[in-house]
């Protein structure tokens, strides 16, 4: 949809509130914008998943559909492929992308959190030097693979002192509990499933401040040329679901326990890790850097690839429009 096809989104949004307060029928005749999120189904996306649950698109004058995945990685790649038009995702597949020169638009960012270890029992780890020479389960192309590095490095190790297997997420607890890993370096909850399933069999190793992996919102650039009020509808709505989810917490538990599968009584004593924040800022842009530093070093990078220029990547239009002040990049 090109820019002068689209009506201002204040208009819809307007028409919608009036809509849903003569008759809650009269939504589905509004004239809505249509959208494809491709999501990374888990806590990480709360606020999608609340903006979705609560019709806080539809408030917007968007009709989104979405379709879930288990990984950023799988997310951002469907959206480059043309499969959906905006994507959930970490700084790992942005940070390929960009560098592989791909016309990706970073829009926003919307949660951070720690990535954790878990360690079996038997294993025999106490301390991350202790780590040498076990079998560590990660998710290649993401945040995990960062962490992993990070944390060996940390430990005074290398990948040569470990053996590395590549795993998907919801591979992992099966691997730890047949014993043919050792550990596993991801994301929440299934840091929270391996222990809830396993026990005193596991244990989680403390890596406190090692890596925080940031959820992030990302279009392509010609789809934000062409759309730039969709987009910025989008980001506003996460801007109400934000406020919902810290004005309601108890609910938003529930919301997204739901949607992502989990027991609520699973969901909320991890909960407060998931930190919500719709915002582009100087953190943003240093975890963006130190990922790409990572890749440069480590070789994991398309061919004569060098540091991106994220003040390229990064497009603050869309949320300075809404809400300038949530846009607080120095670019020093």
């Amino acid at each position: 949809m090109h820019w002068n096809t689209v009506r201002p989104i204040s208009a819809i949004a307007g028409y919608v509130a009036l809509c849903l307060a003569i008759s809650p029928g009269c939504a589905s005749a509004a004239e809505l914008l249509k959208a494809r999120l491709a999501q990374n189904l888990g806590p990480i996306s709360g606020l999608a998943i609340v903006a979705k649950s609560k019709g806080m698109f539809e408030k917007h004058g968007l009709d989104i559909t979405v379709s879930n995945f288990t990984s950023g990685k799988q997310c951002l790649d469907t959206v480059i492929g043309g499969g959906a038009d905006i994507a959930t995702t970490a700084e790992a597949p942005v940070t390929a992308s960009a560098m592989a020169g791909q016309p990706i638009a970073f829009v926003a960012g919307m949660e951070y959190s720690d990535l954790k270890t878990v360690v079996a029992a038997k294993a025999g780890v106490k301390t991350k030097a202790d780590l040498r020479g076990k079998r560590i389960g990660f998710t290649a192309g993401t945040g995990s693979e960062v962490y992993t590095a990070t944390l060996l490095k940390s430990a005074g190790l290398a990948a040569k002192d470990v053996t590395l297997v590549n795993l998907r997420p919801q591979e992992m607890l099966p691997a730890l509990a047949a014993g043919s890993i050792d550990a596993i370096d991801t994301w929440e909850p299934h840091i929270a499933n391996a222990k809830k399933a396993l026990g005193e069999a596991v244990a989680e190793l403390d890596t406190a401040g090692t890596y925080s992996e940031t959820f992030n919102i990302v279009v392509m650039k010609p789809y934000l040329d062409a759309n730039p009020a969709l987009v910025e509808a989008f980001i506003a709505a996460l801007i109400d679901a934000e406020a919902w989810t810290k004005a309601h917490q108890e609910d938003a538990i529930t919301v997204v326990a739901d949607a992502v599968g989990m027991k609520r009584d699973e969901l909320a004593p991890i909960w407060t890790d998931y930190v919500y924040h719709v915002r582009l800022d100087n953190r943003l842009v240093e975890i963006l850097k130190t990922h790409s530093a990572w890749r440069l070093e480590s070789g994991n990078h398309p061919p004569g690839a060098v540091m991106p220029d994220f003040s390229k990547v990064v497009v603050t239009e869309p949320l300075k429009k809404i809400a300038p002040e949530r846009v607080t990049l120095s670019w020093k």
